[in-house]
């Protein structure tokens, strides 16, 4: 995973890192958003109709190992799983194809994302950095949210608990461009849905659960039987915006099924491994490139630049 060549995405990274570290604190070894997470294995499988949007290999092979990793929002790491603050909740998905060699999905539990650039975002982690959000009245982040309604929205986008992480829907925030065997492309986005169908909790029913409560459940749950997940892209039509993760396309959208996948065990020495890997939003691998949306490139940077830190830690 090369570190971009463009020196103002460096700089921006490392100014963003700065704004993670002057909210959430420095904790070294930790990630400087959804720091804390459990990683678990098992196997993707492709649909029937997935050959027909990409011809990427693991799309070609009859299945491919997966590594996953749930987790909170924030960058503390010992976040308790029913604050508030623990949502969206993220998951990122490794497609193991070979020694060295994957392709990642990186999602989160709520669909879209809060600004379009890097810059707009840098400036709303200034505006929380320098905010009481108990007492937004006149603060740098009510004017920002003031003159943003795209990050409003996605502020105030309801973004209840789950009653387990394999009871969540995720969301890729940024497009991709899928391409076929015959060179036909298609821009889309990820969605990941359970198996067993979302289940969220009402306010009282979180606060009633432990700080730990998603993280003891899943490990539980995949001590039972393997946990089941579908991996969809919602294809855009011609003329669908595909490099600004703010929008939404319309839901009647098509939704094709790229595969499934089936976790069976925890990674073993975990809390290690979660330090080593650092995942990637850009997939690197033929048929399936990314799109022009300019928060890409600089989230890869942002992901290699604290993954170095936290290995170096």
């Amino acid at each position: 995973m090369p570190l971009p060549t463009d020196e103002k995405i460096i700089a921006l990274s490392q100014q963003l890192l700065q704004q993670f570290d002057a909210i959430f604190g420095l904790n070294p070894g930790f990630r400087p958003a959804h720091a804390k997470g459990i990683m678990l294995t098992g196997t993707f499988t492709p649909s029937a109709e997935a050959a027909t949007l990409t011809k990427a290999p693991h799309i070609t092979r009859e299945s491919t190992p997966v590594t996953v990793r749930f987790s909170d929002s924030t960058g503390i790491p010992l976040v308790p799983d029913n604050d508030p603050n623990a949502n969206p909740r993220g998951f990122a998905i490794r497609f193991n194809l070979a020694e060295h060699i994957h392709t990642d999905i990186v999602s989160h539990s709520t669909d879209g994302f809060p600004t379009r650039t890097g810059q707009e975002f840098l400036e709303l982690l200034t505006a929380l950095a320098t905010s009481d959000p108990k007492n937004l009245a006149g603060s740098p982040l009510e004017a920002f949210l003031g003159s943003h309604p795209k990050a409003l929205a996605f502020v105030q986008a309801p973004k209840p608990a789950p009653s387990s992480f394999a009871r969540e829907s995720y969301f890729g925030a940024t497009a991709m461009k899928f391409t076929n065997k015959d060179g036909v492309g298609r821009f889309g986005r990820y969605r990941i849905v359970p198996e067993a169908g979302n289940d969220h909790l009402d306010d009282a029913a979180t606060a009633a659960k432990s700080a730990n409560y998603l993280v003891d459940e899943i490990v539980e749950r995949v001590g039972k039987g393997p946990i089941k997940f579908k991996i969809l892209v919602q294809l855009a039509n011609d003329g669908d915006v595909v490099d600004d993760a703010t929008i939404h396309w319309p839901e009647d959208r098509k939704v094709l099924e790229l595969g499934s996948f089936a976790l069976t065990a925890l990674v073993e020495d975990n809390a290690h491994e979660q330090k080593q890997i650092i995942f990637d939003p850009i997939p690197r691998v033929e048929g399936i490139e990314p799109s022009d949306d300019p928060l890409l490139e600089l989230r890869a940077a942002i992901y290699l630049l604290s993954g170095r830190r936290r290995r170096a830690a």
